[in-house]
Parts: C-alpha cells; sequence; structure tokens
C-alpha cells in the first residue's frame, strides 16, 4: 500500500488528478493506493476557502479506481481542529494559503498509516513513485530534498518541504508536529509551515535534488515541482506556472513529456465538468 496525502479547497483538485494520474501512469507496481485528504471550511478568511466538495472527492477516487479497484481516497475535514490550534495565529495570513498548515495535524488524525508521502498540489511525477516511496525513513522523521534557492540563499541543507516522506511513528516519537503546531501558534514565521517543520526536526533524510525538482526537468528527475521560480528573460521576474496550465508548460517550459498524463486530464477535467452542469 503506497499513501498519499494533500491538503486544499476545491483548488487543488486540478493538482490531485494530474499528480496522480503521473503517479499512476509511471509507476509499474500494481499494489493500491490510499489518498488521504485534508480540508476545511476558512471561509471567513476568504470566500474561496470552502472544503473539497463530495462531488470532487468520489469523481477522483473513479478516476483512480480504474487502474486498480482497491484504490481508495479519505476525505478528512479538519475545520473544528483548525480552529482550536490556528484561528487567529500570528500565520494564519501567512504568504501561503492557511490549508499548507493543515499537514501539521497528521499526528492527531485517528487512522493514519506510520508512513505516509506528503505532496503540494503543484507536483508530477516523471519517474516510479517507488524510487521514493521505498526510501528507508526507519531511523527518521522525514525525508526530503534541498529548496533549490533555499540551499543558496538559507543554509546548504535547508529542505523544501512540498515533497516529503513522513515517518508519522518517529514523528509521534520526538514529537515534531506537536512542536510545530506550538511554533505555528506563537511565533510569525517567514515560512509558516515550511519554518516551523524545520525548526522542529530532530533528525531528517537528505534527499537527492531529483526528487523535488523546482526549477529543471532532467531524465533522471522523478518529481518536478511546478513552484513558483525565478526566469531571467526577457527580464528578472518570478511566474507561477502550474502544470494544469498546459498551453504555459508547452510554451515556456517547452514540455511535452507529461502529455499523455496532461491530455487525460483536459478530457477527466471537462467530462466532471459536464456532469456538475448536467446536475
Amino acid at each position: 500500500m503506497v499513501n498519499i496525502l494533500f491538503c486544499g479547497n476545491g483548488y487543488v483538485f486540478d493538482g490531485m488528478l494530474t499528480c496522480m494520474l503521473s503517479i499512476l501512469k509511471r509507476s509499474v507496481s500494481d499494489e493500491p493506493y490510499t489518498v488521504y485528504v485534508y480540508t476545511m471550511d476558512v471561509s471567513h478568511l476568504k470566500p474561496a476557502y470552502t472544503p473539497i466538495s463530495d462531488g470532487m472527492i468520489k469523481y477522483f477516487e473513479d478516476v483512480i479506481k480504474k487502474y486498480n479497484g482497491e484504490n481508495r481516497v479519505v476525505k478528512t475535514d479538519v475545520t473544528e481542529i483548525y480552529k482550536k490550534e490556528f484561528a487567529g495565529c500570528p500565520n494564519e495570513g501567512a504568504y501561503c494559503s492557511p490549508y499548507t498548515l493543515i499537514r501539521l495535524f497528521a499526528d492527531m488524525i485517528d487512522g493514519m498509516p506510520d508512513k505516509l508521502l506528503y505532496l503540494d498540489a503543484d507536483i508530477m511525477f516523471n519517474r516510479d513513485v517507488h524510487l521514493l516511496y521505498d526510501t528507508d525513513v526507519t531511523e527518521y522523521e522525514y525525508a526530503a530534498a534541498r529548496d533549490h534557492y533555499g540551499k543558496y540563499l538559507i543554509s546548504p541543507n535547508y529542505v523544501n518541504a512540498g515533497v516529503l516522506l513522513f515517518n508519522l511513528k518517529k514523528m509521534k516519537e520526538t514529537g515534531l508536529l506537536s512542536k510545530a503546531r506550538e511554533l505555528i501558534k506563537t511565533k510569525k514565521l517567514v515560512f509558516a509551515d515550511q519554518s516551523a517543520i524545520i525548526r522542529s526536526t530532530t533528525k531528517k533524510k537528505m534527499l537527492p535534488q531529483r526528487f523535488n525538482d523546482q526549477k529543471f526537468l532532467h531524465k533522471h528527475t522523478v518529481v518536478r515541482h511546478f513552484s513558483k521560480r525565478l526566469f531571467w528573460f526577457p527580464y528578472p521576474h518570478t511566474d507561477n506556472i502550474k502544470q494544469w496550465d498546459v498551453s504555459r508548460v508547452h510554451r515556456i517550459f517547452r514540455y511535452y513529456v507529461f502529455d499523455d498524463v496532461l491530455y487525460d486530464y483536459i478530457y477527466l477535467k471537462r467530462k466532471y465538468e459536464t456532469e456538475v452542469n448536467e446536475k
């Protein structure tokens, strides 16, 4: 069993769909997947901050079940936990949405597995997920790769928290997530949850950059993370191109290696929208 965790509202649907399609199409093992989805209603902060709908979850599960009937999706609404832990905290209005904070509840949710791969929504797998998932983290709290910019600007071993292979059993022993939650509640942090995780870490396993490549795509790249990045031409600027923006992936990145995934995504997304409109 491969255990995956996504967090977000309805806007992560495109990312979840493209990411899981890339995993299913690039991985040769036929073992089942359990996809955990944490969501919540914090629409008092912003109207769009509503939970991912049951309709989206059902459609997403139907899609991944076509690859293996044992694949399943477990949706958890963490609204009440969020209100108790983080409502009004210094990081509620951080640079990222409050949905990035809710992965810090993984040790508080009943039934979560000891080994869990957390993924941001803007992730695509270029190679087999087991190259990452089978990493031995028995003696570590988690495994992660360096942040492309942070390793130069902050610290050589500064990690990017968009891809984290959790050892939840070890995290509970060391109290990593509870320490991180306390930091979120009491200190204003530059990178919110990422900073909290890094500051609370006792022992992490460093992964090669190919397991979270935030700028380039090589043949050996396992995970391509479509995070915000710096472009030098035609003038220095940042841009945030996501994998589901297929025309820009083609035009700016000139990536075509994901076309089998992205064309399936386009068909499936239109099919979902048609079904919703008909209802």
